[in-house]
């Protein structure tokens, strides 16, 4: 088990406090740690789908014996969005319990984090996938109203992931956390993008114990791939330490930049549309090497103030995107201000500042090779989507969220 040591009372680097108390046991038998970590809790909820309960969810129901109470289990045949359905099913099945179990990854944690924030009940997670970073972090990624937000939901109690477990799972689902390691180099390079231009708030310690992480990962890619229970072992601790990491500055920022715009892209045009999308941490990673591209064409053009599409023709743009969802894109930039900023004299006045930072990140090329060698298909990615989307999720991923990024800067500078 491995839990990254930035806790303090105040951090050196920028002041602030770091803390993340969450019990976390990742390794070979971890499960059978179940019994000790819910002695003190006697009326529980597990929540699963068919496909984590047949991987965790029986083996995890024995272990809680007498104290499994009740249990919700969404089919396995289909996608289960964490959306205003989903957590009704499980706000349904609280009455007289006392912790949630979640067994499960990315959707099935989110759903359980949201729901146990908003009725005050502790809730504890059983990885049954290495596929994203959300395990430790405090917030819980959830489609509210057709908009895909982030929803500060507070921490696990307790997170248990058994290595033997995580090895079994799906090839796809160990990539997709790859990937999802893999973005950081996107996301912390538009941390530092924006701790440039507009000021934001920025930890240096928390940015380079991310990198450290990216790097280690990066270097067991080949053993990752043959499902080295070791080497899944440290993909599954890289993906908790981000967490932990994110609740260290209480935001998603070393993690999540450009690249998860563009995968958030997908998936909601995809919903929107009924069009078939990739998995998230799949997502990530090609979209990882797309917003290197963009760096590369940004530091090859000449950067001017350029006629950009007006109001009007913007929102156009927006409604054909995003249909039904539209408006709460157009609603969320007028609240920011984003399109009211003039950001291009500043641009012009540090651009050599700016082009060294996007320099300093890997190349587009090196991207490619990291993700040859985990076995994403970045050619996959360009076929399902295709040069017309891909070309809108650089132009308008951005209006999804109210963050900065290097698609912001492409954007005002007319280049993409």
């Amino acid at each position: 088990m491995s839990v990254v040591s930035l806790v303090s009372e105040r951090c050196p680097a920028c002041g602030r406090p770091h803390a993340c108390p969450i019990r976390v046991h990742v390794g070979e038998g971890a499960l059978l740690r179940l019994p000790e970590l819910t002695a003190d809790y006697r009326h529980l909820l597990l929540v699963a789908d068919e496909n984590t309960f047949e991987a965790a969810g029986a083996e995890t129901a024995l272990l809680l014996g007498d104290k499994l109470k009740k249990s919700i289990v969404f089919p396995g045949d289909r996608l289960l969005v964490p959306d205003e359905t989903a957590a009704a099913a499980v706000e349904e099945r609280l009455t007289d319990v006392d912790m949630i179990v979640g067994v499960g990854s990315g959707v099935i944690q989110d759903l359980c984090k949201y729901v146990s924030h908003r009725a005050g009940i502790p809730y504890l997670v059983v990885a049954t996938a290495p596929s994203m970073d959300g395990y430790a972090s405090d917030g819980a990624a959830m489609i509210l109203g057709g908009m895909k937000v982030t929803v500060p939901s507070g921490l696990p109690y307790a997170l248990v992931a058994d290595t033997a477990v995580l090895s079994a799972a799906p090839a796809a689902m160990i990539r997709a956390g790859y990937g999802d390691i893999l973005g950081k180099y996107s996301a912390l390079l538009d941390w530092r993008l924006s701790h440039l231009v507009t000021g934001e708030y920025f930890c240096s310690a928390v940015h380079d114990e991310t990198l450290a992480i990216v790097e280690r990962t990066v270097a067991a890619a080949h053993a990752i791939a043959a499902r080295s229970r070791e080497a899944i072992g440290l993909l599954t601790e890289a993906l908790i330490d981000v967490g932990f990491l994110m609740s260290y500055v209480g935001s998603s920022r070393p993690a999540s930049g450009s690249e998860h715009h563009l995968s958030h892209f997908f998936e909601i045009t995809g919903l929107v549309t009924g069009r078939e999308y990739l998995p998230h941490g799949i997502d990530v990673a090609c979209s990882t090497a797309v917003t290197a591209a963009l760096r590369e064409r940004l530091l090859a053009a000449t950067w001017e103030r350029r006629p950009l599409p007006t109001e009007e023709e913007r929102h156009a743009a927006l409604r054909r995107i995003y249909g039904p969802v539209a408006e709460g894109c157009i609603a969320l930039q007028e609240t920011a201000g984003s399109y009211r900023a003039d950001r291009v004299p500043l641009y012009l006045q540090r651009e050599a500042e700016i082009r060294a930072l996007l320099a300093s990140a890997p190349s587009s090329e090196r991207i490619l090779t990291l993700l040859r060698e985990a076995g994403i298909s970045m050619e996959e990615f360009t076929s399902l989507y295709g040069e017309d989307t891909l070309s809108d999720a650089v132009a308008y991923a951005k209006d999804l969220k109210d963050r900065y990024s290097v698609l912001w800067l492409a954007y005002e500078l007319g280049i993409s």
